[in-house]
């Protein structure tokens, strides 16, 4: 059995591959779907990260990815029109979860207890069964005042609440999906003062942007030097944010590889562009091993992502499966 705290207190790259082994043997011990995956593969006994086989996060659409032994407290599920379209992740442990996004949030944006913060999370909240709208409603709660909250279809209230949360001395997160950050820019306010983080998705509201593109626009409507942005995903328990530019970076127990998008058992060097693979290890009874369809690149202290694999990519490489 893996120690949980132990996860959590990872100082260097030598603890994180000696607890990622660790964490591989018991997940291919007990998740069958991913022991399944690993005999395939034929690479039950890896001597380093870049050995560990990643499932594709496909399996989470068709498969119940959990240790056979947990029962499942949640299910979180992807946002999608039909629940065909769905990924689904059968937590076992949501006080893991808890402990995951509460120190990744605190390492990156500060201590709930001294902030203000709101949601602009309208399609997450229509559709229920939301992991980000989960984390954002706890760390809401810890916030301990009526201002946070989640503010849906006004923006005159966010703007009131975001001045009144200056005037008590707070700093004001917004936490966001592209489309509703985006008409909050149209209005011209300025939120100078605020902490913006945007997780991405036009969810069929508006024209995809780049992210630079996006956040060129959201600077100048809303008067900041820049815009935060929030990685995350429903498949994890752990997220990465960018301070700026773009330039993610994760928390100790987290980590980035690219693959080679026509070899996925090939790594790519620094720099170069390639499919993002995740370590997440406080995705204990489920799989910390993630093949995702993003593309992205990998430097020595971050990560940029540049978007999704297009659908000959997607065939090519799901010839592993």
């Amino acid at each position: 059995m893996v120690d949980i705290q132990s996860i959590f207190s990872i100082k260097d790259e030598v603890e994180f591959e000696k607890k990622a082994l660790e964490v591989f043997h018991f997940q291919r011990d007990n998740c069958l779907v991913y022991k399944e995956y690993v005999r395939i593969l034929n690479k039950p006994e890896p001597t380093c990260i870049e050995e560990i086989p990643f499932l594709p996060i496909s399996f989470f659409r068709t498969r119940k990815i959990i240790t056979h032994d947990k029962k499942t407290e949640i299910i979180f599920k992807s946002s999608g029109t039909t629940d065909s379209e769905r990924s689904q992740h059968f937590l076992a442990d949501i006080e893991l979860y808890k402990t995951s996004f509460l120190k990744s949030y605190e390492q990156f944006i500060g201590k709930p207890e001294e902030q203000v913060i709101l949601a602009l999370l309208p399609n997450y909240v229509e559709q229920g069964d939301s992991s980000l709208v989960f984390m954002v409603e706890d760390l809401i709660k810890k916030t301990a005042t009526d201002l946070s909250g989640f503010v849906l279809n006004s923006i005159k209230e966010v703007q009131k609440r975001y001045r009144a949360a200056i005037k008590a001395n707070k700093k004001c997160v917004i936490i966001g999906v592209s489309y509703a950050l985006l008409d909050l820019a149209e209005t011209g306010s300025d939120f100078s003062q605020a902490c913006v983080i945007e997780t991405g998705g036009m969810k069929g509201r508006r024209r995809e942007l780049i992210k630079e593109e996006l956040h060129a626009i959201l600077k100048q409507g809303l008067n900041l030097n820049f815009v935060m942005s929030e990685y995350g995903m429903t498949e994890l328990l752990s997220q990465a944010y960018s301070q700026k530019e773009g330039l993610f970076q994760t928390p100790k127990w987290m980590k980035i590889l690219i693959r080679d998008v026509y070899d996925p058992l090939t790594f790519e060097e620094e720099g170069k562009l390639g499919g993002v693979n995740i370590i997440d290890l406080a995705n204990l009874y489920s799989c910390s091993f993630i093949a995702t369809d993003d593309l992205g690149r990998k430097y020595a202290d971050y990560f940029t992502i540049s978007g999704r694999m297009d659908n000959s990519i997607l065939r090519g490489c799901n010839l592993l499966v």
